[in-house]
């Protein structure tokens, strides 16, 4: 499998319960791919986030199937050589020494696993996430928990692997962040109408 060898940068919302803000669709606009992990709200949110870039999805507690076929409990894209697991609860990332209900036996390990539902924004690493690289939550974008900001993840991928991941507030303040800094140029655009 061929690499690319431009920075791709993916963008990571959760927890929009059908509102998407300006702030929030302008945070992701100089992103090469979206993923959201469930509570989306309204098939219309899809529909704005795909006038940015690609869009994998998943269903939350909330969700119905409203979004057709190609948004479902899990889903298992590889984007730029980085396989993610995305679902919308934690325990669905989690993967241990009896698997997880989100993987099938011989699918690949992801390098990032990616959930929502807490409405808490976290990013962990290391030997508490193994067999994965990353496990990421994005916060909420409309209706984040115990005073923390409105919030997304951004993931900087080059070569095949993550160099970079932080989570921002819809400001672009920094709340948390692993590997290099990539800060791009921001860039807004009005949302469709």
């Amino acid at each position: 499998m061929g690499y690319h060898t431009a920075m791709a940068l993916v963008g990571v919302i959760a927890d929009t319960h059908g509102r998407l803000s300006q702030a929030a669709y302008n945070a992701l606009a100089d992103c090469d791919h979206i993923i959201h992990a469930g509570d989306i709200g309204n098939p219309d949110i899809l529909r704005e986030l795909q006038t940015l870039a690609p869009v994998t999805a998943v269903l939350g507690n909330n969700d119905f199937d409203e979004y057709g076929e190609s948004v479902g409990r899990f889903a298992r894209p590889v984007i730029d050589g980085v396989k993610f697991l995305v679902a919308h609860y934690p325990r669905d990332v989690r993967i241990s020494s009896f698997g997880t209900g989100a993987l099938a036996p011989g699918d690949p390990i992801p390098d990032v696993c990616i959930h929502g539902h807490t409405h808490l924004a976290k990013l962990q690493f290391g030997k508490e996430v193994r067999p994965a690289q990353y496990v990421i939550c994005p916060g909420s974008t409309s209706r984040p928990r115990n005073g923390t900001p409105a919030s997304i993840a951004k993931i900087a991928i080059e070569n095949g692997a993550v160099k970079s991941i932080r989570i921002e507030s819809l400001d672009g303040q920094v709340l948390m962040h692993a590997g290099g800094f990539y800060s791009p140029a921001p860039k807004t655009r009005p949302m469709p109408s």
